[in-house]
Formats: C-alpha cells, sequence, structure tokens
C-alpha cells in the first residue's frame, strides 16, 4: 500500500485514470457529490484544493483532499477538507497512511497548523484521531445560507 498524489503542486490533475477510481470511496464520506464528479473535483481543484490517494494494486482504500493557505489566524494553515478510507478496508492502515503522508507535506511546505474538521457522529474516526496525536483546538459553527 502506498500514497499516490493526483494533483501537482499547481493543482493540476495529474492522474485522471486514479480520480475516476477514488469516486465511489469519496463518495462514502461525501454521498452528496455532484453526478460529474470529475468536473466537480476539477472546480475544487481549481479552487486551491488537492488530493492524494492509498492505493494497493488497482485499488483505491482511502481518499485524502486538502488545501494549504495562509490566514491571520494560524499562519500557514495545512487543512483537510475529506479524509476517508473505504468501509470494507478501515483499520488496516489506509488511514494512517494518508494522514503521516499529509502531515509530512504540510511539514514541507512549511505549515505552522494541520487542521480538519469532523462531523460529530463520526465516532470512529474521531477515536482515530485522537490515537494518532490530534486534539480538538475549537468549535466550528455553521449556519445554512438560504438564496430567498
Amino acid at each position: 500500500m502506498h500514497a499516490l498524489r493526483l494533483t501537482d503542486d499547481d493543482r493540476k490533475l495529474i492522474e485522471p485514470a486514479w480520480l475516476a477510481r477514488a469516486e465511489a470511496v469519496h463518495r462514502e464520506l461525501r454521498p452528496q457529490l455532484a453526478a460529474d464528479y470529475a468536473a466537480q473535483m476539477a472546480g475544487i481543484f481549481a479552487d486551491g484544493g488537492e488530493m492524494v490517494v492509498a492505493i494497493e494494486g488497482e485499488a483505491v482504500l482511502g481518499v485524502a483532499v486538502y488545501r494549504c493557505y495562509r490566514d491571520t489566524f494560524s499562519g500557514t494553515k495545512f487543512y483537510v477538507d475529506d479524509l476517508v478510507t473505504t468501509e470494507a478496508q478501515r483499520s488496516r492502515g489506509a488511514g494512517k497512511l494518508l494522514l503521516d503522508w499529509l502531515q509530512q507535506d504540510a511539514r514541507r511546505r512549511g505549515a505552522s497548523n494541520f487542521i480538519l474538521d469532523s462531523g460529530t457522529q463520526r465516532e470512529r474516526a474521531h477515536r482515530f484521531y485522537f490515537r494518532e496525536g490530534l486534539g480538538i483546538a475549537c468549535f466550528n459553527f455553521r449556519k445554512p445560507l438560504s438564496n430567498d
């Protein structure tokens, strides 16, 4: 098993065949993704997102979408939008592989903070994050906005 980056430092897709293979795993976390997955991800990449997958042979076991940027609170922030391993392969090391890869890439870019949000219902994921040394640093507040 190893990590394969699907985007380069300019956020250009360099592995389109692997993006197609990643879709089913990504939808396990985000079932609301658009029907045209490739087009939606192209928009995410254009907006600064990047992607890495954990693979074994021809199979995608895990997906991470992330970005690195500066803000007034954290300095250079490495933010993970999505981190998911396929349910059928959980607890086999794909999540740890991706988390380790992401933290190494954050260090390479000079990030001072590694941040991810996780839905309150994802208790198994929270146990994994705690075990890997992540802690809860703040609350994330949200209010849906309507176009009314």
